[in-house]
């Protein structure tokens, strides 16, 4: 795998091998991300789009990278958005933090799948929907994408402190809800806890 500083300079020097390296090595994770925040698939494509266009109308202007999956998606996440918010100017005025990815973990996926009615499950996904949308949408990208703090809180526009702080009280709140639930969820706190530590 090419290292993402070398390929973002090569596309920002016009070469188009670049541009289809960054296009098919993160279409698939953006339109993954994209739904997060609204089932409407073709407003996740139309802003894809819009987001690949800009980027080749604007390539020498751009920034330096290295690291354009972060890159891409603190973009596309803008885009959402904004586009969202046009479609709802007419119901309501709506803030951007009013508007958040709809987050379910592949862990909650993988247990629902397995034991639809079992108490874990139901006991799971209660203290999942206990935590606000800021903080599903915090833990999605510290533990799903794997993100630092410093890339949270430039995804995010918060600062690393905000970003630590969000992160240790959504795995607080969850603790609240998984220490009496038997094994497996504690297991699951376990590692939560422990990649938050790092």
């Amino acid at each position: 795998m090419k290292e993402d500083k070398y390929i973002w300079e090569e596309f920002k020097n016009g070469e188009d091998h670049a541009l289809s390296y960054i296009y098919y090595q993160n279409i698939d994770a953006l339109f993954f991300f994209g739904k997060k925040f609204t089932k409407d698939e073709n407003l996740v494509l139309d802003c894809i789009q819009d987001l690949f266009y800009e980027l080749i109308r604007k390539k020498g202007n751009l920034g330096e990278t290295d690291n354009i999956r972060l890159y891409l998606l603190k973009s596309l996440r803008r885009k959402l958005i904004r586009e969202i918010q046009k479609k709802q100017k007419q119901e309501e005025q709506v803030s951007e933090l009013g508007i958040f990815p709809n987050v379910v973990f592949s862990v909650e996926e993988d247990l629902i799948a397995e034991e639809e009615k079992s108490q874990k499950t139901n006991i799971l996904k209660k203290a999942m929907g206990e935590l606000n949308e800021k903080q599903r949408e915090i833990l999605y990208y510290r533990f799903n994408c794997g993100f630092n703090y410093k890339q949270i809180s430039e995804i995010m526009s918060i600062t690393n402190d905000s970003a630590r702080q969000l992160v240790s009280r959504a795995v607080s709140s969850l603790k609240n809800y998984l220490d009496d639930c038997g094994s497996i969820l504690l297991v699951i706190f376990r590692e939560l806890k422990k990649i938050n530590s790092i």
